[in-house]
């Protein structure tokens, strides 16, 4: 069952994402060769606890973090370790955070130091997809038309779509009605309305859309080993328009990066 949520809560769901949205931008400066993921957890941890919240994926499932760290062929749900990063890794760093009874859960794919061309390319298309997609998730369009829409986009730039996997509403529970596939046909599933508020999040592959799982029961890999990448926004229907609830403005503000992409599907500017 979908759950609407009133103006008041989805004031509240802001602050929720926007305590990951600053986790994630505090996270951007330290992501550097050399570090590991299990000490960028730490630092994640800490700071949403200092920010007032609790860390939303610390225990939930039983999964022993609160980050999920997935390097290069990783796609999702990899945990942390003490491995360091290495110069041309990428890592999708999906962080959630509880606060006021709602949550925020919101991903962005970092690289580490320098990357190859081709992998850069990777990164960029599947962030422009994120918001292809956000672009449909409007009063009177359906489930099918935000998968359908990121699905051609990376498509037609031929990478894989993963479809085990997929994005969600998101409220008091983490994980709430309607599912949100990538991929999908133009009106089909669920229509929107005002009050829903769900979270996007593309995962694309450079190569098959084929996925495994490790023995570990949570780590995700592309089947052909290739690097995969993942965003996500948190994001509410408000007057029949997205608005977004989370931002990358933090993460670019610290890694140096000027885009105007978001501000249409804002209402008003965050601050800093």
């Amino acid at each position: 069952m979908i759950t609407i949520k009133t103006l008041e809560e989805i004031e509240l769901m802001r602050e929720s994402a926007l305590i990951v949205s600053k986790t994630l931008g505090m996270l951007a400066k330290e992501v550097k060769p050399g570090v590991t993921t299990h000490a960028l957890d730490k630092m994640a941890e800490t700071f949403i606890r200092d920010h007032g919240a609790e860390p939303g994926f610390l225990g939930m499932y039983d999964f022993p973090n609160s980050l999920c760290m997935s390097p290069n062929a990783q796609v999702v749900h990899g945990i942390p370790n003490k491995q360091p990063l290495v110069e041309g890794d990428i890592i999708s760093i999906d962080c959630g955070a509880y606060k006021n009874g709602f949550y925020g859960d919101h991903a962005y794919t970092f690289e580490v130091g320098e990357v190859a061309p081709e992998v850069k390319q990777l990164l960029e298309i599947t962030k422009q997809s994120l918001y292809v997609g956000i672009e449909q998730f409007k009063a009177g369009n359906r489930v099918g038309d935000v998968g359908y829409a990121i699905q051609k986009f990376t498509e037609d730039h031929g990478y894989g779509v993963v479809r085990e996997l997929v994005g969600h509403g998101l409220g008091r529970e983490m994980h709430e009605d309607p599912q949100m596939p990538n991929y999908g046909k133009r009106g089909r599933g669920k229509k929107f309305v005002d009050g829903m508020v769900v979270a996007i999040e593309p995962m694309t592959n450079m190569g098959t859309k084929d996925i495994v799982q490790l023995n570990d029961g949570w780590t995700i890999l592309t089947k052909d080993g290739k690097p995969s990448a993942h965003f996500e926004h948190d994001i509410a229907i408000v007057n029949g328009k997205p608005e977004i609830l989370s931002t990358f403005k933090y993460v670019n503000d610290a890694l140096g990066i000027v885009t105007d992409i978001e501000d249409k599907f804002r209402a008003k500017p965050y601050g800093a």
